[in-house]
């Protein structure tokens, strides 16, 4: 059994920045990570993958972004930058080490992390930063097993090439699902369209020549109906009114409802030149294709699922009783990133949904886990 004083599963850019920031306050961590090595889940995403968030809001804790790179990052360019992190703070990252489960160890004071292979990992502190997107959703629609084309997840996609030439439906507007459409377009399917059945808030990535992201890290400053506000105005005038083709409205509250908009680098301009159409939610697959909603039933050569994921903790933690006091109904961590929990010892980093952008949020949400393991641990 291996022995630490804090224990980070999950080696993604939240669970780096957490080690990174322990180790800028002497605490010594090992964080443990699925993949064989670091950044392999950004470098397993879509080729034309970019970050929409902003080189200078997007650096993990303490060691910034070098200016070297770009504004807005590539996936191999995220992945190098993950490694040059970890090796400027010469961090401890056990990589292919698959966790089973986290529990509280015969010793309160301690915590159990089990591992794949029979091994395990004691440690006063665990760190659970897993993230978002652990566990892929495909709908369990009727009729999948009929269907004789090929259904994937988002998450398999890697680019358009080998759907050249079909007729290919995208499930779900968010971002993924709108730049994997723009994707298939660019490298010549036959045709695309794509499956909304809750329209998103949409708002350009550069709006007026300045970054979003910029614009809504002021605007998060402000009361959310105001900057719902504001943002639907800019949005208004930036995109205009896509109902006109065939995009249904959205309701423009994401500072209140914390739903992150689709950030547009492409897919507007596609749709508005009708190369992409816009249908409804898919009630059943059929042997040919997809029925929908409205009763209309369309030929596809492939159904690509942009349909989401599931942080998957509810089976990561072994807890006495309900979970409740940690999770809330979608099986996210309760309160803010980096705090205290109800079980003394454990923390969350990487959960959270926000519209200043996931490695904004990771830099801070570590930063405040410092603190906070270095004062548990003086106290325990």
């Amino acid at each position: 059994m291996g022995e630490s004083p804090v224990v980070i599963v999950g080696g993604g850019a939240a669970g780096l920045s957490s080690a990174g920031a322990l180790r800028r306050r002497g605490i010594d961590a090992v964080v443990l990570e699925q993949d064989a090595a670091i950044g392999g889940t950004w470098a397993r995403r879509y080729d034309r993958l970019h970050l929409h968030t902003m080189r200078q809001f997007s650096g993990l804790a303490h060691f910034p972004i070098p200016s070297r790179y770009p504004r807005y990052l590539s996936r191999d360019a995220v992945v190098a930058y993950l490694r040059e992190y970890a090796a400027h703070f010469n961090l401890k990252v056990v990589t292919a080490t698959t966790v089973l489960k986290i529990r509280r160890g015969k010793d309160a004071s301690a915590w159990t992390v089990d591992v794949e292979g029979g091994d395990a990992w004691r440690a006063r502190v665990v760190v659970v930063s897993t993230g978002q997107y652990r566990r892929p959703i495909v709908p369990d629609w009727p009729g999948r097993d009929l269907f004789c084309g090929r259904l994937i997840h988002s998450v398999e996609y890697r680019n358009g090439a080998p759907y050249a030439g079909q007729r290919v439906l995208v499930v779900g507007a968010g971002n993924s699902g709108a730049e994997i459409a723009t994707d298939l377009i660019d490298s010549g399917a036959a045709s695309v369209a794509i499956s909304v059945r809750t329209p998103p808030p949409i708002v350009p990535r550069d709006p007026f020549g300045m970054p979003v992201q910029r614009t809504s890290i002021v605007l998060s400053a402000l009361p959310p109906a105001v900057a719902n506000a504001v943002g639907r105005i800019t949005a208004r005038l930036t995109i205009g009114d896509l109902t006109r083709y065939g995009m249904p409205a959205a309701n423009f509250n994401p500072y209140t409802t914390r739903r992150v908009p689709l950030i547009d680098v492409g897919f507007v301009d596609t749709l508005k030149r009708g190369r992409v159409t816009v249908r409804p939610a898919v009630e059943r697959l059929t042997a040919a294709g997809v029925l929908f909603a409205d009763g209309r039933e369309e030929t596809f050569d492939a159904v690509i699922a942009a349909t989401g994921f599931a942080t998957g903790l509810e089976s990561l933690i072994e807890a006495d009783g309900s979970r409740d006091d940690l999770l809330d109904e979608e099986r996210v961590p309760r309160g803010w990133a980096g705090e205290p929990t109800s079980r003394p010892g454990l923390f969350f980093v990487g959960f959270t949904h926000s519209l200043r952008g996931h490695l904004f949020e990771a830099n801070l949400a570590s930063r405040r886990l410092a603190r906070n393991v270095a004062r548990y641990l003086q106290q325990s």
